[in-house]
């Protein structure tokens, strides 16, 4: 009996090695925003690096490419649970596709925790859908918080992507806010893939615009800005949190020198204790400095392995509860307390395009927002 005992012990034991606890990754990496998605990949492979295990067990995580795409985004969600095993995932990376997915995961009651998709209906009335960034209310606010206070506009046009459910949504908060210190609006569309911005240029120049608003991602913000300066526009151009990828200056040029936007993290901007080891390792690991998007997959990593570490457990249940228990947790984009609706309070920052760089400008404090 004893030897059997002893055999058995021997058998888990090796089964112990052989383990894993598996965590999804479902990101962009090819299609439209695959620099986003890119970007993400890196900082989590950093914080794996870093925190490899949990429960005593080694964490695998599996990456799955949505393609820039709703549809692919929950089809991923499924294959990640379904065929894969996953516990928990870190994704989807913007608010449409992390909207497609989350319904699958809400169903399946397995957690996600996105990095960066704003639009507050990611989380709205889910318990298994968080983030680690602000959400498009806030900075959607900050950003004619910014215009109106600190850039002193009166008059702006804003570039809505009529196809992405985050650029509607950080277009009517900025709206709503900015007519409030009695600014004036002027909005205009386009669709996500739009090479040509002429007629909306005409509109905006013809309309007397101090400021032009692009509330989409870094490719059409990039063109808008090349197109605008070549008709003459002098004004400011100000974006959100989706011009915040390097492509933004390769693909724009000189066009995007003095642009302002809303961003969850700089590097220069230090917060935390994590924040400078997190600066320093990361350009050990990739040889440049860290981007938000980097900063903000690291961060969502570190928060999960953290959730389930606090739950104890495999059971994805017990590990979303445990995410939105989570207050304090030092990250390297800030301090991080998550809510009972799975978002957090956080800063915003305001970064500039300068000498091909994105440079610090501004902190404004979410509590004033509010």
């Amino acid at each position: 009996m004893k030897k059997a005992f002893t055999t058995l012990a021997l058998f888990c034991v090796y089964l112990s090695l052989f383990a894993t606890v598996k965590i999804g990754a479902l990101l962009p990496l090819t299609g439209g925003v695959s620099a986003f998605g890119d970007l993400v990949k890196k900082g989590i492979e950093l914080a794996q690096g870093e925190r490899g295990t949990v429960l005593g067990e080694k964490i695998e995580v599996v990456y799955l490419d949505t393609r820039s795409e709703k549809t692919e985004a929950a089809n991923g969600a499924a294959r990640l649970i379904d065929k894969e095993g996953v516990i928990a995932i870190v994704g989807e990376v913007i608010s449409g596709n992390s909207l497609a997915a989350g319904e699958i995961v809400e169903k399946k009651k397995v957690p996600m925790i996105s990095p960066s998709s704003t639009n507050p209906l990611v989380t709205q009335g889910k318990k298994f859908v968080s983030r680690v960034c602000f959400i498009d209310p806030v900075q959607g606010i900050a950003l004619a918080e910014f215009a109106s206070k600190t850039l002193k506009v009166k008059k702006v046009t804003v570039f809505t992507d009529v196809e992405q459910d985050y650029s509607v949504g950080l277009s009517n908060y900025f709206m709503e806010r900015f007519k409030k210190y009695g600014g004036q609006v002027l909005q205009v569309q386009y669709k996500s893939g739009d090479q040509e911005f002429s007629a909306q240029l005409s509109q905006a120049l013809s309309y007397g615009s101090e400021a032009i608003v692009v509330t989409g991602y870094y490719n059409e913000i990039a063109l808008v800005a090349q197109q605008a300066k070549s008709l003459g526009y002098k004004g400011y151009i100000l974006t959100g949190d989706g011009a915040d990828a390097p492509e933004l200056i390769q693909i724009g040029g000189q066009a995007v020198e003095g642009l302002y936007f809303t961003a969850h993290y700089h590097p220069d901007a230090q917060i935390t204790s994590v924040s400078k080891k997190f600066v320093d390792a990361y350009t050990k690991k990739f040889g440049s400095k860290p981007s938000t998007f980097a900063a903000l997959g690291y961060d969502a990593y570190m928060l999960l392995v953290e959730a389930i570490d606090r739950a104890k457990s495999k059971d994805p249940e017990r590990i979303a509860a445990a995410v939105r228990s989570i207050q304090n947790f030092q990250g390297a984009t800030g301090i991080i307390t998550i809510d009972s609706n799975g978002n957090p309070n956080k800063d915003i920052i305001i970064e500039v395009v300068k000498n091909k760089q994105f440079a610090f400008a501004a902190v404004i404090s979410a509590n004033s927002l509010k």
